[in-house]
């Protein structure tokens, strides 16, 4: 998992892993949680996600589905906890992928979809953004 989680940074652009004298350790309960006005929580890793590629921990309360909507830039996740879907504008239910820990999706800039918290519990995702931050609702 962590070669893969490696490997995508490198493919975005992102470098890996600095060899800077000093380890990063950043443990679960000291997360820098902070709460949009829709519910959606985001913990910053590294950069800032309004004007830059950036990594961070995104969590959605359970139940929690979004509008239609669009990124401008490629994401790139590894679901930590509950039951995520990704799905395309129109996508039958029962088609839909469920994601559960360990699992990883990639959503192209510009493709329209809907993402979903389905589980009991809230939704927890590590992410990488080889963009700005951007969430542009589309019309059905």
């Amino acid at each position: 998992m962590l070669k893969l989680l490696i490997s995508t940074f490198a493919l975005c652009g992102l470098a890996a892993p600095s060899t800077a004298q000093t380890i990063t350790n950043l443990p679960a309960d000291s997360l820098p949680w902070n709460s949009t006005p829709e519910g959606a929580e985001f913990a910053g890793l590294e950069g800032d996600r309004f004007v830059q590629p950036y990594i961070a921990m995104v969590r959605l309360p359970a139940g929690v589905a979004s509008p239609l909507h669009i990124k401008s830039a490629n994401m790139f996740g590894v679901v930590i906890e509950g039951t995520f879907v990704h799905a395309l504008k129109d996508t039958d239910p029962a088609d839909e992928v469920r994601l559960n820990p360990g699992a990883y999706y990639k959503i192209p800039a510009g493709l329209p979809h809907i993402s979903k918290c389905v589980s009991e519990t809230p939704c927890t995702t590590f992410l990488y953004q080889d963009g700005a931050f951007d969430f542009i609702p589309v019309d059905r």
